[in-house]
């Protein structure tokens, strides 16, 4: 089982790639059919086949095959270590702003 920080770094690592985080940006509108995800990148199939297990393999995506057409669809969830992770990286300061603010709404109510 891998580390909390080892998920974080695998994570990342997928994600560091521009051509990647666009892939993970239009899945997150809805899932896509390969031809879809080629159609507005300069690659040929190959090259985005394997951002895609990069990204799958990273378990950001998971990807279906039905007869010859391949559904790559977001993971849900995937994302959240990197949320929990720069949640832990804010400042003092910045958490007592977010508690002060949450306490001036709940005043305004």
């Amino acid at each position: 089982m891998p580390s909390y920080r080892e998920e974080v770094d695998v994570v990342l690592r997928a994600l560091a790639d521009p051509t990647r985080r666009a892939i993970v940006e239009r899945l997150a509108k809805s899932p896509a059919v390969v031809s879809e995800l080629l159609a507005p990148l300069s690659m040929a199939l190959p090259s985005l086949l394997q951002h895609l297990r990069i990204l799958e393999d990273a378990g950001v995506i998971t990807s279906t095959k039905q007869g010859r057409v391949r559904t790559a669809t977001l993971q849900p969830g995937a994302l959240d270590v990197l949320h929990l992770w720069l949640g832990e990286q804010r400042t003092p300061a910045e958490r007592s702003a977010d508690r002060l603010g949450i306490h001036l709404s709940r005043a305004t109510l």
